[in-house]
């Protein structure tokens, strides 16, 4: 076995070991690196650079999910169970690589995952905080009418941020698409899947795009500032969406808490609502497990829940 080094100096390796042996794209490696950076971060806080993966402790998990759970965002508020989990995940994650690479460490099932019930709540826009969700945006200008656009992509397809934002124009056949679209994208797991454009979708899409007279191949581009010089394209990233969806929740009076995932929800859950199979919602959303799918269930089944106290009470028979 050789000679082992200090845990912080195993990314490079692990990254490594995600590309070539886990398949990941490189958009999955980097937030593998940021989310265990936190861990990195605690070791320096704690002069701890030195640990070595055969040292990792049970108290030091411990001493570690303490400091994830008083940990604090930049807006002062505390990290959300969800979050906390992310930098577990990736933790859990690295020592499943020092077990499969016979480095002696601690199992990975030690590191057992932060739980709370609200963080599986599901949000999801009402029909009348979609109307105003849509209405928004300024349409008198081409950032109105790409955020517009985007609002409407968003719900119509179900699409993750990170799929909306690879988007490209040429993937798009809008020149004779009235009322119906349906265009391939590759999702998580480099797994294709087909998804659907509507007709107000394709409208909003339509409307931006004649503003469009640059070479760039991305659907969605920025506006607020110039293309580096290092790009050739001046593509909206994750970040970006989030924040324009945000800026749009914020003018529309809808709660804070809602985020450009709670279109992806609220896709989801109309569907349902709809009568649509559980096996074909989980087709459209892209999900490899049924049981990632389910958690919409809950929010229809309250849905049933309501309907069956209001109309099916049995008060009629006590008159």
């Amino acid at each position: 076995m050789a000679a082992q080094k200090p845990i912080i100096k195993y990314l490079p390796d692990f990254l490594d070991y995600l590309e070539i042996e886990k398949g990941l794209a490189a958009e999955s490696q980097k937030n593998y690196a940021r989310f265990l950076q936190k861990f990195f971060g605690w070791l320096e806080l704690t002069k701890q650079t030195k640990l070595m993966p055969k040292d990792l402790s049970p108290d030091i998990l411990w001493k570690y999910r303490l400091y994830l759970s008083r940990s604090t965002t930049r807006v002062g508020s505390g990290l959300k169970k969800s979050t906390q989990n992310y930098y577990l995940i990736a933790l859990r994650n690295l020592l499943v690589y020092f077990a499969e690479k016979d480095i002696s460490s601690l199992p990975s099932d030690k590191i057992k995952l932060a739980k709370d019930r609200a963080d599986k709540e599901v949000k999801f826009f009402k029909l009348d905080q979609l109307v105003r969700l849509f209405e928004a945006p300024e349409l008198g200008n081409p950032a109105g009418l790409r955020d517009r656009a985007i609002l409407e992509t968003l719900f119509s397809t179900g699409l993750r941020v990170a799929e909306l934002v690879r988007l490209n124009r040429d993937q798009l056949r809008l020149k004779d698409a009235t009322d119906f679209l349906e265009i391939s994208v590759v999702g998580k797991g480099s797994k294709i899947r087909t998804v659907y454009f509507s007709k107000r979708a394709i409208h909003s899409l339509k409307e931006y795009l004649a503003t469009r007279t640059d070479l760039d191949p991305s659907l969605f581009i920025g506006y607020s500032s110039a293309k580096r010089k290092d790009r050739d394209t001046n593509r909206l990233t994750i970040r970006s969406v989030e924040n324009i969806v945000k800026k749009y929740i914020v003018i529309a009076g809808l709660p804070v808490s809602y985020t450009p995932h709670t279109l992806r929800h609220t896709f989801a859950t109309d569907l349902l609502a709809q009568g649509v199979d559980l096996r074909l919602v989980q087709e459209f959303l892209g999900h490899s497990n049924i049981a990632t799918t389910q958690i919409y269930t809950h929010v229809t089944n309250k849905q049933l829940s309501d309907i069956h106290k209001k109309f099916h009470s049995g008060e009629n028979l006590d008159s």
